[in-house]
């Protein structure tokens, strides 16, 4: 792939905002699928504050059109045109930004600095393998390696350098089964379709795994019973059950009978949400979603910290 427009003529500019990983390795992989020059921007390092977390990414084609995000915004121009010089130049690069920078002009809000690598794709076999691994739901590390000048998957636990290579676990998405026929069901799961939050509705698979929320929106305990036996069997991080506490007392009774221990049904979320009581369906879903995405972050929090 060649690049055949001067850097300096390159007017940079946003192709579509997300801060999502995924979307960005997706853009990166059609791009150079479809014959085009393109970067990886990777936050490598942070000091002090940032707006993104370790191994964020940007794509950057080599006629300035990018997508994703290493700050609140206020860097992305100056990544991009960092990124188009390192294709025209063929050649990696890092680049910092903020304290400590040669960018005098370039002052993060947040106050800190931060350390990008900008990778100048060779192909797609390392995104290949990572995009199949995602969709397969298995954790898989992109790893780049700045010595070869190249990327490769790994089993990788944590984000971050690990000698001279740096690497970006990528998770399972998150993927919340709905369980339940009513308003509350539907108008959830079309709050969690606007965040393009993968859902699935009526049945449990059978993959249900740590990146995977079950909420139970049905109102009758006998319906819900045996799913939820499934459900508390099952390696979901969050399950979440509708109902007042009085319900929940006589769920938890239940489950006891079954041979259920205290510490399993400890796992419940119930009555569910993070605020309430509600008596509205939007409310409801606004209240699950952000008890949901609250219990995914400390779930990654931990995961960082492990």
């Amino acid at each position: 792939m060649t690049v055949d427009i001067a850097p300096e003529k390159v007017d940079v500019h946003r192709l579509f905002h997300t801060d999502q990983t995924l979307d960005v390795l997706r853009f990166t992989h059609d791009t150079i699928r479809q014959g085009q020059a393109c970067a990886l921007v990777t936050l490598v390092e942070i000091n002090g504050g940032s707006s993104r977390a370790l191994g964020s990414m940007m794509a950057v084609t080599a006629t300035g059109g990018y997508c994703g995000m290493v700050s609140g915004g206020c860097v992305e121009g100056v990544v991009a045109h960092e990124a188009v010089q390192a294709l025209a130049e063929n050649r990696d690069r890092t680049v910092r930004l903020g304290k400590g920078s040669s960018y005098f002009d370039v002052v993060l809000p947040c106050g800190g600095g931060i350390t990008l690598a900008v990778h100048v794709l060779k192909n797609v076999d390392a995104l290949d393998a990572a995009l199949k691994a995602h969709a397969q739901r298995s954790t898989i590390a992109l790893t780049y390696h700045p010595n070869k000048q190249m990327l490769s998957c790994s089993e990788a636990l944590k984000t971050g350098w690990q000698d001279d290579v740096f690497a970006v676990v990528l998770p399972p998405a998150l993927r919340i089964v709905l369980l339940g026929q009513g308003l509350e069901s539907e108008v959830l799961q079309q709050a969690a379709f606007a965040l393009n939050i993968e859902t699935m509705r009526d049945a449990l698979p059978a993959d249900i795994d740590e990146a995977t929320a079950v909420v139970f929106l049905q109102h009758d305990l006998d319906k819900e019973l045996p799913l939820l036996k499934q459900a508390l069997s099952s390696t979901a991080f969050y399950i979440g059950c509708l109902g007042s506490r009085r319900t929940h007392e006589a769920r938890r009774m239940q489950l006891l009978q079954d041979d259920f221990t205290e510490e399993q049904i400890a796992r419940l979320s119930a009555p569910i949400g993070l605020f309430g009581p509600v008596r509205d369906a939007r409310s409801l879903a606004v209240s699950v979603l952000a008890e949901i995405m609250a219990r995914k972050t400390e779930q990654a929090k931990d995961a960082r910290h492990a």
